[in-house]
């Protein structure tokens, strides 16, 4: 797998909608406006990509020196156990430096707990 980190490239929102769908991530997909919204105003965007395929997406909002809050964190089924999700928070941790924390909530789904 050729594997490639960028930082605040936004993707297309076709490509969006596709990586969302895939992982059954809940977002509003079949908005195509209002998915390129979330990613053109969130500052700290980090995306994987297996040649142009867009395997996986980070989204953050942040004031860069207290908190960053990681809204989105998204991988392709497709590459599940590759590590990109660990990249991307790595990667999305070294831009913010020292100074600000990541909160991120994930769904019961994200940790293999299930809701009764």
């Amino acid at each position: 797998m050729e594997k490639t980190y960028k930082f605040n490239t936004i993707p297309t929102v076709e490509d969006i909608i596709k990586l969302y769908n895939a992982a059954g991530l809940a977002r509003p997909t079949h908005d195509p406006e209002r998915m390129l919204k979330m990613y053109q105003n969130s500052n700290l965007v980090y995306t994987a990509w297996n040649g142009e395929h867009l395997a996986g997406a980070c989204r953050c909002i942040t004031d860069w020196v207290w908190c960053c809050y990681l809204s989105d964190l998204v991988v392709d089924p497709e590459f599940k156990k590759c590590g990109i999700g660990k990249s991307l928070i790595r990667y999305t941790k070294e831009k913010l430096g020292e100074q600000s924390m990541i909160l991120l909530l994930s769904v019961p789904d994200a940790m293999g707990i299930t809701s009764t």
